[in-house]
Parts: C-alpha cells; structure tokens; sequence
C-alpha cells in the first residue's frame, strides 16, 4: 500500500471503529477506484411508433374485435403472407382512438391495405364504422 493508501485507510478506521479490516479496503477501492467495474445493460430500442398501425374504429368495433384476437393475428399474418409480406403481426392491442397492431417491420402501402381489408371484412365488425388504417 502507498503512503496515500495508508492515511486513507487510518481515516477509515479512525472514523468507523468497528470496522473489520477487509471492509476497510473495500471502501479504500471504492474510492480510489479500483474495484472492478460494474456491469453495464446495453438495451437498443426502436421507436414503436414505426411498427405501429393505427386501425380508427368506435369502441364497439374494437372491443367486438378484440375478442377473437388469436385468430385475427393468425389471419393477418396469413394474409400478409399472401402477397409475399415481410411483415408480421406480433401483437394487437386496443387505445382510445382504436385497435393498435404492432408489426415486426416498418408496414408499407400495400401491408396497410390489407390489414384494412381483413378487419372490415371481419364478421361482427361494422365497416362503415371502420375508417382507412395508417401509421403514427
């Protein structure tokens, strides 16, 4: 230990009696910043506003549509897939303005055209009620 690392240690033990010797260099460490350093979570979000398509439909509709949501995600996806899509549905969820589907992939034209034509084509769902899907 350096004379430095002494009278740092001596302030330690004066100031905090009870101490055991180990956790006074421990916190010796700390200070001088040699303790190994702390791991780090990286996280890389996209904005989900991008991989939203925003469906505008009355809460009727979308609570009408909400109950066979497995079956609509599959459909979607099957649709999608029809016209050689990338995209894919991974979840549906409903807010204020409407019904929300979330997609892998940024949607294009033609994707938005056809999650539009299967919802208004979904029985029990008005499709007067139902205005054109688009994006955030």
């Amino acid at each position: 230990m350096s004379s430095a690392n002494t009278n740092t240690a001596r302030k330690i033990k004066e100031a905090f009696s009870n101490l055991q010797n180990k956790k006074i260099e421990n916190i010796q460490k700390i200070i001088s910043g040699e303790s190994k350093p702390k791991l780090k979570l990286n996280m890389t979000t996209k904005g989900p506003s991008r991989k939203q398509v925003i469906v505008p439909m009355n809460l009727d509709n979308a609570n009408k549509f909400m109950k066979d949501l497995s079956t609509h995600i599959t459909n979607i996806n099957r649709a999608l897939k029809n016209i050689k899509s990338d995209v894919m549905v991974d979840f549906i969820c409903i807010e204020n303005r409407g019904v929300v589907i979330i997609t892998n992939k940024i949607t294009g034209a033609l994707d938005l055209q056809t999650i539009e034509r299967y919802i208004k084509n979904t029985n029990n769902i008005e499709a007067n009620q139902v205005e054109a899907s688009r994006l955030p």
